[in-house]
């Protein structure tokens, strides 16, 4: 049976409260009689250190490692069919690290969902669900096979896609993000590639202050979502 891993202890620990199956949990000595929530899941396993760092190809398990059942990939065109969507559309993002910490942020701005291209971007991974902190287990994350090819067929009235660039867009407190949007944010470098701009209905821009020349993609996330949520009241 296909099985997913998942290490850190909060990740662990949302994975066993959100939508897939915890099959094996394997602790450390230290965490064993610390965490009231492995009572949880299935009846956890005590493992020496080496042996979670061995499972985990990482020391940063925090004492936890878990099996799970197969990420839950959610379905993209359903995500924009909900009432005033705002997802979270990332452009080759390929950093897991980068791309849990987006899920983490947009997730606790309260977007409907994220959207990843299918080739050169992050999955999730177990990297992601511990840079996550668990987030990746509650906000839904769909693939698409094309990005701009998406975009096209789901925008309308009212929803809008908004591609966020480093200069020349509208600045994000004059956008309009009360409606339906898809906030598009592309890898760092790059950017938003230049199809995948030009499909967007419109850029926003985030106003940085002298010497700043751009924001890490996570945090630039958290900075456009929680002003989406502001202006949505």
């Amino acid at each position: 049976m296909t099985r997913d891993l998942v290490y850190g202890r909060n990740a662990v620990r949302e994975a066993l409260r959100g939508r897939r199956e915890v099959l094996e949990l394997w602790v450390g000595g230290s965490a064993a009689g610390a965490l009231p929530w492995l009572g949880e899941g299935p009846r956890p396993q005590v493992r020496r250190e080496r042996e979670l760092t061995e499972a985990a190809g990482t020391p940063d398990h925090q004492g936890v490692v878990a099996w799970c059942a197969p990420y839950p990939y959610a379905d993209a065109w359903e995500l924009a069919q909900t009432e005033h969507p705002l997802l979270c559309c990332l452009d080759q993002v390929t950093d897991p690290r980068n791309l849990g910490a987006v899920v983490r942020s947009v997730a606790g701005a309260g977007a409907t969902g994220v959207v990843l291209p299918e080739h050169r971007a992050a999955r999730v991974t177990p990297a992601v669900c511990r840079s996550s902190a668990g987030a990746v287990e509650h906000l839904p994350v769909a693939v698409v096979p094309n990005l701009a090819r998406y975009l096209a067929e789901v925008k309308r009235g009212n929803l809008w896609a908004y591609a966020a660039v480093a200069e020349g867009g509208t600045p994000m407190w004059e956008a309009d993000l009360t409606g339906g949007v898809a906030l598009v944010l592309g890898s760092e470098g790059k950017g938003v590639r230049p199809l995948v701009r030009r499909t967007c209905d419109a850029s926003v821009t985030i106003p940085l202050g002298d010497g700043v020349e751009s924001l890490n993609v996570s945090v630039a996330a958290a900075v456009l979502f929680y002003e989406a949520r502001r202006q949505r009241g």
